[in-house]
C-alpha cells in the first residue's frame, strides 16, 4: 500500500508567530542560497531584523506553503499603487519553492493564494520579477498569465532596473 502524500497548504503568514517567523527566514535563507537568489545565505543582520520589518510594513504580506507540517514554499509579497488604473497592486517579491519539492504544484498554489489576497485587498493586477536565465520559473509564470508589459510596441518591454543605496 502506497503511502498518503501529507496535504498541501498555504496560510497567510503570521508575523508574530515564531513558528510562522522560523518558517520565513529557513525559506528565503535557501532562496538565497539558490543561485537564483544570489548564492548567499542571509547575512545575520538580515535573519535578526526581517520578520520584525515586515511586521512594521504596511502593505506586506507573506503566505507559507506547507507539506504537512513541513513549510516547503513562501511568498513574500507588497502592496503598491497602479496610477494608471488608480487601483492597488500586489507587487511578489520573493516567491521560493524547496529544490527538492519543485514540480510538484506549490508555485501554482501559493500564485492562487497570492491572486485571491490580491483580489481580497482590491489589486487590479500581481507584478513580479523573474531572472531572464530562470527558464523553469519564466515556465510556471507564463502558463499562469504572467508576461512582459508594454504600453506602447514602439517603446519597448519594461525593464526592471535598481540602483543600490549605502
Amino acid at each position: 500500500m502506497t503511502a498518503l502524500a501529507p496535504p498541501l497548504t498555504v496560510e497567510l503568514a503570521d508575523y508574530g508567530d515564531p513558528l510562522h517567523a522560523a518558517d520565513i527566514l529557513l525559506l528565503l535563507d535557501a532562496y538565497a542560497r539558490d543561485p537564483m537568489g544570489g548564492g548567499e545565505a542571509l547575512s545575520e543582520h538580515v535573519r535578526e531584523t526581517l520578520v520584525p520589518a515586515l511586521a512594521a510594513q504596511p502593505g506586506a504580506f507573506t503566505l507559507i506553503a506547507r507539506l504537512g507540517d513541513e513549510a516547503v514554499g513562501l511568498a513574500n509579497c507588497f502592496m503598491g499603487f497602479s496610477t494608471f488604473a488608480a487601483k492597488p497592486l500586489v507587487n511578489i517579491h520573493d516567491m521560493v519553492v524547496l529544490e527538492g519539492h519543485r514540480g510538484r504544484g506549490i508555485g501554482r498554489a501559493l500564485f492562487a493564494a497570492i491572486e485571491a489576497e490580491a483580489h481580497r485587498r482590491g489589486a487590479c493586477k500581481v507584478t513580479l520579477e523573474v531572472l531572464s536565465g530562470n527558464e523553469p520559473a519564466k515556465a510556471l509564470y507564463s502558463s499562469l498569465g504572467y508576461g512582459q508589459y508594454e504600453l506602447d510596441p514602439a517603446a519597448g518591454q519594461a525593464l526592471f532596473w535598481q540602483k543600490r543605496l549605502t
